[in-house]
């Protein structure tokens, strides 16, 4: 067995062994927070993904996001979301014969502005700007620009079921001239279901449209995450796989997968 293949299947007996080590209701009512990107709960992913099949060379790559989620009171109404996705990347030949690389990608910022309390028919909602900022340790690794633009979610919980959609549009408007210039919309309606013993299930595309190459990117995501509680540190382990329904020519194709722990730090 591949070592990512066991990286998978630990992940899964783990979840399923730990579940006893959290009570169910303050477990489930946890768990339907990290459903929501704008939750006001402080949260730490790490995020793992695995695809292969770029190029000629059926590269691959693995990347690790990290992504800590820090909500700010601003007033007895309103709260900012902060959401960073700080991206750790090894990969292998993903332009042809283009070698191994290893180092860091573009940071990803979003700021959320969203009320306190859910609106009209309990419709929960953010919006705010988005940044991209040029970090990558290497030309293969990032876009060599500076980005921004819009960004906003919504989505409405409704008993075990939360569901939505979270989208940005980000442009380059500074960088280097050798680099290729941005605009890219990113689109990712979601759906999940969280039992009431802290099991949650979840799909969800990560499509992007690259304007400047007219091409579409569309992983389709299915994963499980369970809540437990190691001592009194809530964490949250997932597990799930993915299949590109659509990538560029030389892009990422068919199945991938992705485990990931999350670190909860309720108020």
């Amino acid at each position: 067995m591949r070592p990512h293949h066991r990286t998978a299947c630990s992940m899964v007996f783990f979840m399923a062994t730990a579940g006893s080590a959290l009570g169910q209701e303050s477990g489930a009512d946890l768990a339907k927070k990290l459903s929501n990107p704008i939750a006001s709960l402080i949260s730490v992913p790490f995020q793992f993904n695995y695809d292969r099949g770029y190029g000629s060379e059926d590269g691959n790559r693995e990347v690790l996001n990290i992504q800590p989620v820090i909500p700010i009171s601003l007033n007895e109404d309103w709260n900012v979301i902060s959401r960073t996705i700080l991206p750790v990347i090894s990969q292998n030949d993903i332009a042809g014969q283009s070698g191994h690389q290893f180092g860091l990608g573009d940071i990803t910022q979003s700021l959320f502005f969203s009320p306190k309390q859910p609106g009209p028919d309990g419709i929960i909602w953010g919006a705010g700007p988005a940044f991209l900022i040029p970090t990558a340790t290497d030309d293969l690794l990032g876009t060599g620009q500076w980005g921004a633009g819009p960004t906003a979610v919504a989505l409405k919980q409704d008993g075990p079921w939360t569901y939505g959609l979270l989208a940005n549009h980000i442009w380059s408007f500074a960088g280097r001239n050798d680099r290729q210039d941005v605009s890219s919309t990113f689109l990712q309606p979601f759906v999940s279901y969280t039992t009431p013993d802290a099991w949650t299930f979840a799909l969800n595309t990560e499509s992007s449209y690259d304007w400047v190459q007219d091409e579409w990117s569309v992983p389709v995501n299915f994963q499980v995450s369970k809540l437990v509680k190691l001592g009194e540190q809530p964490v949250s382990f997932t597990a799930g796989a993915r299949y590109w329904a659509q990538s560029p020519e030389n892009g990422p194709q068919g199945w991938g997968f992705r485990a990931g722990v999350t670190f909860l730090f309720p108020k």
